[in-house]
């Protein structure tokens, strides 16, 4: 762990501090390009732009540039550690845009006193950004900024921890559900933990077809229920009307466990009690609710996920944020709304059930073969079909629903 460390902290460091920089993609050689690129030049872009703001798209880097926008209060499974000290999360979340999905991105680290604080200032500057991810803030302050910011804003408003995560989840569970024989709007779900992502990820659920009353979600406190009084609104939307209190008493022949909570809080025992054929995507990161080692040693019949890339199918927001705000973006779409969300996860399921190409394969040495089944249930990330596949749904779902203001979609996608 040490080396690792070490690695982690030269990486960053070395040959220049941080992970992005800015390059420039217009000739600044001669005194006509700097007249060109400044004054007196420069003056014709503004004018167009006062006339009429849609051209800021024309004339600038509006339409592929998106804000990584934090106030560091739920930094990874780190808490809340301060803006400055998730800088290099969100210059992270900059690199991977650009990687996956050639988007110009900038990272924003905010400084606030209270929640309107936080929002009045992303607001103004909203209008700088083709889109907003919104990163790391914890719940449940993080509803209520999207929500704000999705009203006050007329650029796309993504909080990545909730539905970035949603989705892409949601895209896994339906396979692995399929795999094992199971019906998403039969299944029982198990879901350890309720903040943003947990909350975001049983919603999406929902909305691909399972049943409310099927649900439990537990916090610190246990199981959320309907008699309780100490539940906020988002909680509250997942109140079960049971008289079931413990995770030991939901988890009895439970189809799935979702663990979106701390290290090792599922055990063998729990497991054990588990229907047949069941899927558990144990999420925490780094150490998982339940080792994998153990849980199949436990249960032969079982799909397993995390978030981790060492263990076969990888929970990895990568594999929906960069897609779904190139697709959102390539149309000008106001919002991201739930048909384009419901777009991603289908077009990232279905790509889990192509054939893997040769230099996907070559991208994992250590995977002799990959193919729709108990431990390929989600693509990878290097996949680079991911890029049009996903965005072109979006783009798309964007325009079937009436939120584009391109009624039209890119020929051709390139990193």
């Amino acid at each position: 762990m040490s080396d690792i460390r070490q690695q982690a902290l030269d990486y960053h460091e070395f040959p220049v501090p941080g992970k992005t920089a800015v390059c420039l993609t217009k000739p600044a050689q001669s005194s006509h390009d700097l007249a060109l690129a400044y004054s007196p030049g420069v003056a014709e872009p503004v004018r167009e732009i006062a006339s009429n703001p849609e051209n800021a798209y024309r004339y600038t880097n509006k339409g592929n540039t998106v804000a990584v926008i934090t106030n560091g209060t739920a930094i990874l499974g780190l808490g809340n550690l301060g803006p400055l000290a998730s800088k290099p999360v969100m210059e992270g979340k900059s690199l991977l845009f650009k990687r996956f999905a050639n988007i110009d991105s900038i990272d924003i680290e905010v400084k606030h006193r209270t929640t309107e604080d936080f929002i009045n200032t992303v607001e103004a500057i909203a209008d700088t950004f083709g889109g907003i991810n919104l990163e790391d803030i914890k719940a449940p302050e993080c509803f209520e900024i999207e929500r704000e910011l999705i009203k006050r804003c007329n650029i796309p408003v993504f909080h990545d921890d909730q539905h970035g995560t949603a989705i892409v989840t949601a895209a896994g569970m339906i396979n692995a559900l399929e795999i094992q024989g199971k019906k998403i709007d039969e299944a029982v779900f198990v879901c350890l933990g309720a903040g943003a992502a947990a909350i975001a990820c049983m919603s999406m659920f929902v909305k691909c077809g399972a049943l409310r009353e099927n649900v439990y979600m537990l916090d610190r406190q246990g199981v959320i229920h309907t008699r309780r009084e100490d539940l906020n609104e988002y909680k509250a939307l997942f109140a079960n009307n049971t008289d079931k209190r413990t995770l030991q008493d939901v988890i009895k022949d439970a189809d799935v466990f979702l663990g979106l909570s701390g290290a090792d809080l599922l055990t063998a025992d729990d497991i054990a009690l588990m229907a047949p054929n069941p899927v558990i995507f144990a999420c925490s990161n780094p150490d998982p609710e339940i080792k994998p080692e153990l849980a199949h040693a436990i249960r032969n019949d079982l799909i397993m996920g995390t978030g981790r890339s060492d263990y076969p199918n990888q929970v990895n927001n990568v594999l929906c944020f960069p897609f779904i705000f190139r697709g959102a973006l390539d149309v000008r779409a106001q919002v991201i709304n739930d048909e384009m969300k419901l777009a991603a996860v289908y077009a990232i399921a279905n790509l889990a059930k192509e054939p893997v190409p040769a230099e996907v394969l070559a991208a994992y040495p250590k995977v002799s073969s990959m193919s729709f089944g108990a431990e390929y249930v989600l693509p990878k990330p290097m996949d680079p079909r991911l890029l049009p596949n996903v965005a072109r749904a979006v783009s798309q779902a964007a325009i079937d629903s009436g939120v584009a203001k391109i009624t039209t979609l890119p020929t051709e996608y390139n990193v």
